[in-house]
């Protein structure tokens, strides 16, 4: 019987846990810092997509993501270090996440619909689900 019970609380701290891990992934709020690199769509402040992710791959918008240092955090917007020196801001909370569940590690973010870098499709904030 107490096997029962034990088992019985684990699986409901693993299913606590999957809901929690899946209401942050869902947020599509990135947590950085400033030193912290990351992948940035590097067409400028002008592109719509805005997409920032941990590792390298296309953006929606079809270019190649660069490699960003971030320079500042404030309120809801990372300064970042592109490539040529320049510092751009993005958005900390995308429009659209990527929607291959909480294991997959490449943490995409846009502000546009499309693929994230790890293929799978990107969706609207709050409606991505769990794999």
């Amino acid at each position: 019987m107490k096997r029962f019970i034990a088992l019985g609380f684990i699986l409901a701290l693993v299913l606590a846990s999957a809901s929690f891990v899946q209401a942050a992934h869902d947020k599509g709020a990135m947590q950085l810092k400033v030193g912290d690199e990351l992948y940035v769509c590097g067409c400028g402040p002008e592109c719509p997509c805005l997409t920032m992710a941990a590792k390298a791959g296309k953006c929606p918008c079809g270019k190649e993501l660069v490699k960003a240092q971030v320079t500042k955090v404030s309120g809801d917007k990372a300064a970042v270090r592109m490539p040529d020196g320049k510092e751009q801001a993005f958005p900390l909370k995308g429009k659209y996440v990527c929607a291959c569940g909480p294991k997959c590690d490449c943490h995409t973010m846009s502000q546009g619909p499309g693929k994230c870098v790890c293929g799978a499709d990107m969706k609207p904030r709050g409606r991505a689900k769990v794999n």
